[in-house]
């Protein structure tokens, strides 16, 4: 990576996503964005390159915590400041890694020495570097939940609290929120997309002339940063002037009682939650009005208002579609507005950026470089893989799924170490206390009663005087916690002839489909491996995206024999190899099937066979008996037997009576023994 960033006015098209930036810019009250999108689509290049727009930042020198020389913050650790000088420097764009722990993104706070002295010191964290700047999350939906909770509640309240044993610092924490993410690998939580004034969903040009112009761009800039950036200075100018014009406009700017109530309707015609919306809608459309150098919000405010801040709001689980129906949204707007097509065309958005000065001329909405210059290459990505094996005489195709029910929760026994998630039990930094333990590396959770126990023989040595306690650093002791862990759930679903009546399937992948909404919210990851005909075929390799997951299960195909062996087979060496990537993270087995086996010498024994390779390396597991009619073999409880888990039915799956569905593999091999 290059020292000079790209110009953010080189950016080929992506105009709502350079939009909803300005806008963030222009007024941080709007909230922040969420840029959604498929690899290689200027995601991260058009953020980099916003914070060279931003004017500078006049701080307190020597102030950590970046407070303004004229409103310094009352509570600043660095505090209490005095009226004197100030110093600029450029606003800032911090970058929050994925795999960043909670110190190094709130701050730090020594505790042997608030305990032994009494004294705050503190080392702040990346929410004081962005304050009065922005904070970046590339990933966002990869972020352990309680890190998301975090910056989103500092973004919310422009403060961040740091708190170990009653200790506590505050300092502000104001910052334009950025997060970007691939929903290919999951999604956010709603509660969490929510949090987001603006979301903006960007792909890759289809159009042969904007890929040439992304690749043109790019590669000049990487022969020649400098040169490049310098073509584009004039550019880069007029948007940064622009910028500081809208904010000065932006207090002047009336919001009057017609854009008020078309704002309040629209978000009752789409039946967004709560009222964050309509407030996001009313900044958004208030700052759209300063962007275009007026000072009343017109009725193209507030529909572009309600285009960017409306479609993540109204999704009720990961299966939905993020959109809006614009139809519907310039129906409302006519019949709650007052103002019709006499009204001035408004700036159509950001007209600094990709054209003009003898510059190439804006390409469109779609184009865009990737954080290299290089377009995706065709073929790349999460695309369905090949049919499945075995297609032909006796094919059926896809029926819809039964409509999902809450399930009961699946858990893996024991005790795990990994992940943050809500299914089974864990060792994780968040959770109930359930002893205490010397610190490995730095201390982040004090066990205060044992730290006192390890210090109290050692005081008359020490040469105690009075009533402190002296404590040092081998006293400390860290505690360890007891929370929920994130899983892989790998299906192993029988798509076979057996399975093939429609009323049958349908229940069948209603089921499948509410395992996985109840996967969602646990924040497990998913694969799905299907069989029927001659072989098994991974339909989705092990991933965070269960929306992917369930896509694929609505166009599974059924018809052809029983390969019972194959598929669980191939759903052994799907773990396998994942044990090698994330080791940390535990594995239930769902299989869905009525437990019979054909096609091949010997099927049924070699069926068991490979179940128990599961049962000898203790995987829990779950078979979900798929078997309908008077008459039932018993045979997917069976399979459960040598797979060293539990068979449960369809009915079963949805009842409250069932509990501990997933036993200890040992206990049930024990029984089976006996």
């Amino acid at each position: 990576m290059t020292s000079t960033p790209f110009p953010f006015t080189a950016v080929v098209g992506q105009d709502d996503l350079r939009l909803a930036l300005l806008l963030n810019a222009v007024s941080p009250a709007v909230g922040g964005v969420l840029v959604r999108g498929e690899k290689g689509t200027a995601k991260s290049t058009a953020v980099r390159a916003l914070s060279a727009l931003l004017p500078a930042v006049a701080v307190v020198p020597g102030c950590r915590f970046s407070c303004s020389p004229v409103a310094p913050d009352p509570g600043c650790p660095d505090g209490p400041h005095e009226p004197g000088t100030a110093t600029e420097r450029p606003s800032r764009m911090v970058e929050l890694p994925v795999g960043a722990s909670e110190d190094r993104l709130v701050g730090a706070l020594d505790i042997e020495r608030a305990l032994a002295e009494g004294v705050k010191a503190f080392e702040p964290g990346l929410l004081a570097d962005a304050h009065r700047g922005i904070l970046y999350v590339d990933e966002v939906n990869l972020l352990h939940d309680h890190l998301v909770d975090l910056l989103l509640d500092a973004a919310a309240m422009g403060a961040s609290y740091v708190e170990r044993e009653g200790v506590s610092v505050r300092h502000a924490s104001k910052f334009l929120l950025v997060g970007t993410m691939n929903p290919e690998e999951g999604e956010l939580r709603p509660q969490l997309l929510d949090r987001f004034g603006l979301t903006v969903e960007v792909s890759a040009s289809r159009e042969p002339d904007q890929r040439v112009e992304v690749v043109r761009r790019r590669l000049a800039h990487d022969d020649d940063p400098v040169g490049f950036a310098a073509r584009w200075a004039d550019e880069e100018a007029a948007v940064r002037a622009r910028i500081v014009a809208a904010r000065e406009l932006l207090p002047s700017v009336t919001l009057g009682d017609a854009a008020l109530r078309q704002i309040a309707a629209t978000c009752a015609a789409f039946e967004v939650d709560g009222m964050r919306a309509d407030i996001v809608m009313a900044r958004t459309a208030t700052a759209l009005a300063a962007w275009a150098g007026r000072t009343d919000v017109l009725a193209e405010d507030v529909r572009r208002a309600a285009l960017l801040a409306l479609p993540h709001r109204r999704r009720r689980n990961p299966f939905d579609a993020p959109g809006l129906d614009e139809d519907k949204l310039d129906e409302t707007l006519e019949e709650f507005g007052d103002q019709g097509e006499d009204d001035p065309d408004p700036d159509p958005g950001p007209d600094g950026p990709g054209g003009g000065g003898g510059r190439p001329p804006e390409q469109g909405p779609q184009g865009g470089a990737d954080d290299t210059g290089v377009p995706p290459e065709a073929g790349t990505g999460d695309e369905p893989g090949p049919a499945p094996a075995g297609g032909g005489a006796g094919e059926r195709s896809a029926v819809r799924a039964a409509e999902p029910f809450r399930t009961k929760v699946l858990s893996v026994p024991g005790l795990g170490e990994g992940a943050a998630g809500r299914r089974s039990r864990a060792r994780t930094e968040h959770g109930r206390t359930t002893g205490a333990r010397r610190p490995r590396g730095a201390l982040t959770k004090l066990h205060l009663a044992a730290t006192v126990q390890a210090a109290a023989p050692h005081q008359r040595e020490r040469g105690r005087a009075g009533r402190g306690l002296v404590v040092r650093r081998d006293d400390l002791r860290q505690a360890t916690r007891e929370g929920r862990e994130g899983n892989l759930v790998l299906f192993v679903v029988d798509a076979s002839g057996s399975m093939a009546a429609r009323q049958r399937m349908s229940a069948v992948k209603g089921a499948v489909l509410s395992l996985l909404l109840d996967a969602y919210q646990r924040r497990d990851k998913v694969g799905l491996v299907t069989f029927r005909g001659s072989a098994a075929d991974v339909a989705l390799p092990p991933t965070s995206s269960v929306d992917a997951a369930a896509a694929r299960l609505e166009s599974l195909p059924t018809g052809g024999r029983t390969p019972l062996a194959a598929g669980l087979l191939k759903a052994h060496e799907v773990l396998r190899v994942e044990r090698l990537r994330d080791p940390a993270r535990r594995a239930l087995v769902v299989v869905v099937t009525d437990g019979r086996a054909t096609g091949g010498v010997e099927p049924v024994a070699l069926a068991e066979r490979a179940a128990r390779l599961f049962a000898a390396e203790g995987t829990a597991s779950v078979v979900v008996d798929c078997e309908s009619g008077p008459i039932r073999l018993g045979l997917a409880g069976r399979l459960a037997g040598e797979l060293g888990g539990t068979a449960v039915t369809l009915d079963e799956l949805r009842a409250d009576s069932i509990a501990g569905l997933v036993k200890d593999v040992r206990d049930t091999g024990t029984r089976r023994a006996a």
